[in-house]
């Protein structure tokens, strides 16, 4: 990726040498980093090395009369004024600058200090503007039209105010082998920023499960990345997600997939294993009956900080534990845990977020003895 942004804009930190060269280092670090409990092959999954970025957030800067997009200094020497993003994708990078344009000419800038970018694959995108003031009708209005004239969705948002000229949401379309999947994507929620590399994860994470009996557990599901795809190979799966939003999103890309066998509860995970052990009756599994499952697998995706103990020592009762990571750092302690019981069989290393020293990893454990 070719930036003139290198070296002052925080978005990118690790850019010597060109992609390969930060993916190298990543890689090696890792390697060194899991040693103690894993000597096989991490497969290395790349990233596109440009134009990967699906969402996107920037300040809005205004100098005398004129408003740029602007990113923290990766010093934190203030900002840094920008006119382009390669990271983003190709309907995302066009738009930028026409977006600012058709603000300044509408006359809609006073106060805006964000625009936050969500855009599926086929190029429909969702725009949220950032504002430090209450928006009224006329600004529906002038948003009403930048949202015609450049065929975007446009959300305004300030302080209790959320006004959608549009819709809320893109729809993606992931590709996995011979099937595609269809998930909704909601303003303001967590999805992948990546979907090519979002797709090498769903299609390793599937692979791992190829063959594997019983039914599956699924902990963090959010709005079901990996739960529609995996249900094309489990009879049935119970998904977890402590997240209202989440949950309501899973079960709306549960329907646009035609998927009927999967049962989303929103519970934390230390209330689900309270309701599993019968310590504890939830109202949101009275049509549960978990005595129908049979489940030997199971999948979590915990956010930054990874699994508590507690989590851990309860995966641990599974034949098969598959991990997706965020946090190589958290992970790692997470297996001291783990590999008690479990041995790891396979691992891969997925470059969600290029040029950063942030890295995905996937983890495959079996219960010793199982092989």
């Amino acid at each position: 990726m070719d930036c003139k942004y290198f070296g002052e804009c925080g978005a990118c930190r690790v850019y010597e040498n060109g992609y390969e060269a930060q993916l190298h280092e990543k890689e090696e670090l890792n390697k060194e980093r899991f040693f103690e409990y894993y000597r096989g092959n991490i497969s290395v999954f790349k990233s596109p090395e440009s134009h990967y970025r699906s969402r996107s957030e920037f300040k809005i800067w205004h100098v005398e009369d004129v408003i740029h997009y602007a990113m923290n200094h990766r010093d934190k020497k203030g900002i840094v004024l920008i006119e382009e993003c390669p990271q983003v994708n190709l309907h995302i990078n066009a738009l930028m600058p026409k977006l600012l344009v058709a603000i300044k000419e509408k006359n809609i800038d006073y106060k805006l200090f964000g625009a936050d970018f969500l855009s599926a694959s086929s190029g429909e995108i969702v725009v949220s503007l950032l504002y430090h003031k209450s928006l009224d009708a006329s600004w529906h209005v002038q948003a009403k039209e930048i949202s015609e004239e450049l065929k975007i969705s446009i959300i305004g948002r300030s302080r209790g105010q959320k006004l959608v000229v549009g819709q809320d949401y893109i729809t993606e379309h992931l590709r996995i082998g011979v099937n595609t999947f269809i998930f909704k994507h909601i303003e303001n929620s967590f999805t992948q920023p990546n979907p090519r590399v979002n797709e090498h994860m769903i299609a390793w994470a599937m692979e791992k499960f190829l063959n594997v009996k019983g039914d599956l557990l699924e902990l963090y599901c959010g709005a079901g990345n990996f739960t529609i795809p995996f249900a094309t190979l489990f009879e049935k799966i119970l998904a977890t997600e402590v997240s209202k939003s989440s949950i309501h999103a899973a079960k709306e890309n549960m329907q646009l997939n035609n998927i009927d066998n999967i049962e989303f509860v929103r519970m934390s995970v230390e209330e689900f294993v309270q309701a599993l052990d019968g310590e504890r009756d939830f109202r949101r599994m009275k049509d549960i009956d978990l005595s129908s499952y049979a489940i030997n697998s199971i999948f979590v995706d915990p956010p930054r900080s990874g699994m508590d103990e507690a989590s851990c020592h309860f995966a641990s009762r599974y034949e098969h534990i598959l991990y997706i990571s965020c946090n190589p750092e958290s992970l790692h302690r997470d297996m001291k845990i783990l590999t008690k019981t479990h041995e790891i069989v396979d691992m891969a290393m997925f470059d969600q977020f290029p040029y950063t020293h942030h890295i995905e990893m996937g983890v495959k454990f079996v219960q010793k003895g199982l092989r």
